[in-house]
């Protein structure tokens, strides 16, 4: 596959300007480094960097077929709207596509570039792509200008008294609503205007670099995602509003739900939680519009406690963002040292078990059903990654690495630092995780959280006839009841690969190496 080729030697300096690099920040309103870069006289010249370093790593990527990846859709989508709005302003949205770490220093140094503004990324390898480029271009005398755009709080702005890093989630978030002010969720605006207006507002527009002043090699239209080596999937067909304008879309239809987040937010067949994870990811919707609501519908009603409990999840993501910073070594291993001797279960057994989960064949049904959401939309209800995410770890006794890559894998919302945060909770290695002795039982679980059955009849429905009283465990059901609604266990579908009582005295056995350590 061709890259999209944007730079030609003819290329030559012209008017100054400051670079904007676009990266998790897909949106032109209460955008940090746009801000940031308004503070500066030049004009404005906005530039997406699709990075193949991390595409080529992407399964499937560089293969005889064009590869499905709902998440390099949905990134082509949000630059794509992007890129129309700049036009509607007489602009033009660069877009590149290879190695970051030559593209943005050429970049510059041909576009006379006096200095090059994004948005901090905290995770390892952004950091070493970062500090690389920010060499690079400091030897071409650009300046660089890195801002916090991702989170409320990074890094080491919220400390304990001792002035060391918070391991443990409630007083974190203490200290973070203690430290809280309004200007920390203040809108950075850029004059943009909402996105569904299309135009972008005077004050933005009249800053921005107009089109015709570039280098020809660099007016070129966005390019196609089969040029870019892969394909939409099933993103369209799911319906999934997209870019910065589908970010406010299904913030709106939140809004009015927030009252009932702290019930609804559990139950995986109702319409409880934002859906905004994905829009967060990417920066279609910023974290700090998202805070001044919940801040907003805290104060204005008696009963808070959907907002209060909403504003929590929210600092979970920045809880777990400087986990990463502050332990960089989480990516690769467990947070607690000592559960680093736990003998996860391995050989061909535990490589069928792994199988099995991962295509939602478990015998477990809220298990399988909760794995077939995931493979057929890339999105999972919060309830069932815990569920999942415990089933594999100390029901299969399966090492929690395996699932965090298949998450990271298959999710549309997939973030470093909360997915490897939730999956060391769930298995009991992470900081201020469950204790290793809780391990959800995936009937009760199911019984409770999905009590009528209607989200496992949705993904499941081999087993969609049985009754409310057996669908949770269909084992249990009598014969002539698994007759009736046409399952023939292990046939249609699978009888459970473990027996949960069993397996729950296997885990209590495997982590019993770190209780010896302890």
């Amino acid at each position: 596959m061709a890259h999209v080729e944007i730079l030609t030697l003819s290329d030559h300096k012209s008017q100054p300007c400051t670079l904007v690099w676009l990266r998790r920040d897909l949106r032109l309103e209460d955008h940090a480094a746009i801000a940031a870069a308004l503070q500066h006289t030049e004009s404005l010249q906005l530039v997406f960097i699709f990075d193949r370093t991390i595409l080529s790593a992407l399964p499937g990527a560089g293969g005889s077929t064009l590869p499905e990846d709902r998440r390099v859709a949905f990134i082509h989508a949000a630059v794509t709207e992007i890129g129309q709005r700049l036009e509607s302003a007489s602009s033009h949205l660069i877009i590149a596509d290879g190695d970051p770490r030559e593209l943005i220093p050429e970049l510059a140094e041909r576009l006379g570039a006096v200095r090059v503004c994004f948005a901090h990324d905290d995770e390892p390898e952004a950091l070493r792509r970062d500090q690389i480029i920010g060499q690079r271009l400091e030897q071409k005398g650009v300046a660089v200008v890195s801002v916090k755009d991702q989170c409320i709080f990074e890094r080491r702005e919220v400390l304990t008294a001792a002035g060391t890093p918070f391991s443990v989630f409630t007083p974190y978030k203490n200290a973070w609503l203690k430290r809280f002010i309004p200007h920390d969720a203040q809108a950075r605006s850029t004059g943009a205007g909402p996105a569904n207006h299309h135009a972008i507002g005077p004050g933005l527009a009249r800053r921005l670099r107009p089109k015709t002043t570039l280098p020809k090699g660099l007016q070129q239209a966005s390019p196609t995602l089969d040029a870019l080596g892969f394909s939409a999937g099933n993103l369209h067909e799911l319906k999934i509003p997209l870019a910065e304008t589908g970010a406010q879309i299904l913030f709106n239809e939140f809004k009015p739900r927030i009252g009932a987040y702290k019930t609804a937010r559990d139950f995986p067949g109702a319409k409880g939680p934002s859906y905004l994870s994905v829009h967060l990811r990417f920066g279609t919707i910023s974290i700090r519009e998202l805070v001044r609501f919940a801040m907003q519908s805290q104060a204005a009603s008696k009963n808070s406690e959907g907002a209060t409990t909403w504003l929590s999840e929210l600092i979970w993501r920045d809880f777990y963002m400087q986990i990463l910073h502050h332990h960089p070594h989480v990516v690769a291993r467990s947070f607690k040292p000592e559960y680093d001797a736990i003998q996860w279960a391995e050989g061909p057994q535990a490589d069928a078990m792994f199988t099995a989960w991962c295509a939602g064949q478990t015998g477990y049904p809220l298990v399988d059903a909760g794995m077939r959401q995931l493979n057929a939309t890339g999105y999972m209800h919060n309830r069932l990654r815990m569920v999942v995410a415990s089933f594999l770890t100390k029901d299969l006794g399966i090492d929690w690495r395996r699932g965090e890559r298949y998450f990271a894998w298959k999710l549309n919302d997939y973030d470093l630092s909360a997915n490897n945060g939730g999956w060391q909770w769930a298995a009991s290695t992470g900081c201020d995780a469950q204790p290793y002795f809780r391990i959800f039982n995936p009937v009760s679980q199911s019984e409770r959280f999905d009590e009528r059955a209607a989200f496992i009849r949705r993904y499941v429905p081999e087993i969609a006839a049985l009754d409310d009283r057996h669908i949770h465990a269909p084992w249990t059901a009598p014969a002539l009841a698994l007759q009736a609604a046409g399952v023939v266990l292990g046939k249609t579908y699978p009888m459970p690969v473990v027996d949960h009582d069993q397996a729950r005295q296997k885990t209590l056995m495997r982590f019993s190496v770190v209780k010896k350590k302890a």
